[in-house]
Parts: structure tokens; C-alpha cells; sequence
């Protein structure tokens, strides 16, 4: 088998086959990634989390969750690739399958991150991205052209999970997408801190997300009795944070919360 020499998100060096043929993805958004670039037969294993395409997860060996890889069912598909994540997987687990298979890390915080993440992905597996990238790009550019941002800007939280109640902070690709949107995230800790509830009402808005916590409407009824002066929204998890395709239909969604929230030519 032919390899060749990649450099990943991470900086690190990858020894990887020219047309890797049997993939395990460790990462939700970039398993719906590499099937909507027509790779399915190539993926051999995803974690449980791999909910995107519907039942394609059934079509294949699932490999545990995203922090807590089994590396024996991994060694038993004998993957020539394996495509992780900085955030989202453990790097005991990544030390681990290295040491055995060629492993290809991103490293995604802004909008241009996810576009060299899918450029250096396309490299990697032979398949030309530059399509996708660009109809991102564009939808990302008209939506930017419809948000005017003001001096004074909204003042909103992002709860990732419950019991602890935590955030989306600074230096998380949620935090960059929170920004582009017009708004001031209330936390200025980084990554994802635990905060005190009480600490939280008098915001414009808090956002619930469907993930990685579901938050539901009883949340929310939950939430907005114990915070009265701020407004509660339930948000959809997947557009704030998949990066890859996902992002295809992100910006019609975030043009619709804005306008649902009056917040669009303000």
C-alpha cells in the first residue's frame, strides 16, 4: 500500500495511505462529513454518537463513544486511517491507537478552521472538497450581510449541560459562531466552565442546546421560572457546534433564530 506523509490540525505527522480504505471515525460530525462526500463504503467504524446519516450506524461496528474508545474493537477492523478530534477525544485513547494506525487529528475553533479541516480532509482521502467549502463560505457571507452588528450587543449564555449547569466559553468553535452572530458571551472563562444558575438571570438571552445534554421544553419552563428577566431559548446543538457539512444548512437556521428573536438589520 502506498503511503504518504501528512501534516494534521495538530501540526503532528501522519504516515497515511494515498486512498485510505478503511476508516474509523471518532467523531460524529466528521462521519456525516465523510459520508456526504460519498464515502460510506469506506467507513468501517464510529462511536455511538454517530447519529447522522439515520441509521447508518447500524451498517457498521461501533467503536464505544467519542472519550471512551474500545481500542480492541478498534485493532479487530484494522482501520488504515483513523480520523479524531482534538475536544472531543481523549488523548490517552489517541496515544494509544497511534502507536498501532496512522491517526489524523483536527483542531477546529472558527469558521476558517472548519475550512482547512475539510481542505486538509479532502487531501487526505482523495476526494475533492473545494465544492462544499465554497457553498459554506457563500452561505456563511450572505448571512453575514443580513446581521448588523451594534455597540451594544446581546448578552447571551450557551448551556452545553445540567447538574452542573455548564457553558460554552471562549476558545470553543461555539463561542466563534456566538460572535459571528452579533452576540457577547456572558462568560469570559474559557472552554467550558461550571457556573452558578442564580448567577445567570438579567442576561438578554440563555440559550439551551439539544447537546451534548437534550435539553427539553421542560427545561426551558425550568429555566425561565428560576431566571424571570431572561429570555430562554431551546437551540439546536448540532448547527452551534458539527463542523463539516453540517454547516451546509447552519446559517438558514441561524437566520431564522435571529429572526425569531427580532435581531436581524437592528
Amino acid at each position: 500500500m502506498e503511503l504518504v506523509e501528512r501534516i494534521d490540525q495538530m501540526g503532528r505527522e501522519v504516515l497515511a495511505p494515498v486512498k485510505p480504505l478503511r476508516i474509523v471515525s471518532l467523531v460524529p460530525s466528521q462521519t456525516e462529513l465523510l459520508v456526504d462526500l460519498g464515502l460510506s463504503d469506506r467507513i468501517v467504524g464510529l462511536t455511538k454518537f454517530c447519529i447522522h446519516p439515520e441509521g447508518f450506524k447500524r451498517e457498521k461496528t461501533v467503536i464505544g463513544g467519542t472519550k471512551n474508545v474500545n481500542i480492541d474493537k478498534v485493532r479487530a477492523l484494522q482501520p488504515d486511517l483513523i480520523i479524531g478530534n482534538k475536544e472531543e477525544n481523549f488523548k490517552a485513547d489517541i496515544e494509544r491507537l497511534e502507536k498501532e494506525f496512522p491517526v489524523w487529528m483536527s483542531d477546529i475553533v472558527t469558521l476558517d478552521d472548519t475550512y482547512e479541516f475539510m481542505r486538509l480532509l479532502g487531501e487526505l482521502v482523495d476526494v475533492d472538497t473545494s465544492g462544499m467549502i465554497s457553498e459554506i463560505q457563500n452561505n456563511f457571507r450572505q448571512l453575514q450581510s443580513l446581521i448588523s452588528l451594534s455597540a451594544t450587543k446581546p448578552k447571551v449564555g450557551y448551556v452545553i449541560w445540567n447538574n452542573p449547569v455548564m457553558l460554552a466559553a471562549h476558545g470553543t468553535f461555539i463561542n466563534h459562531l456566538m460572535e459571528f452572530l452579533g452576540f457577547e458571551n456572558v462568560s469570559s472563562d474559557n472552554r467550558y466552565p461550571e457556573v452558578d444558575l442564580s448567577k445567570l438571570n438579567g442576561l438578554d438571552y440563555l440559550f439551551l442546546s439539544s447537546e451534548p445534554f437534550p435539553f427539553k421544553e421542560r427545561h426551558l419552563q425550568e429555566f425561565s421560572a428560576l431566571l424571570p428577566q431572561t429570555k430562554v431559548i431551546l437551540v439546536d446543538g448540532e448547527y452551534f457546534s458539527w463542523y463539516g457539512s453540517r454547516l451546509l444548512g447552519a446559517p438558514a437556521y441561524f437566520q431564522k433564530l435571529l429572526e425569531e428573536l427580532k435581531l436581524l438589520g437592528k
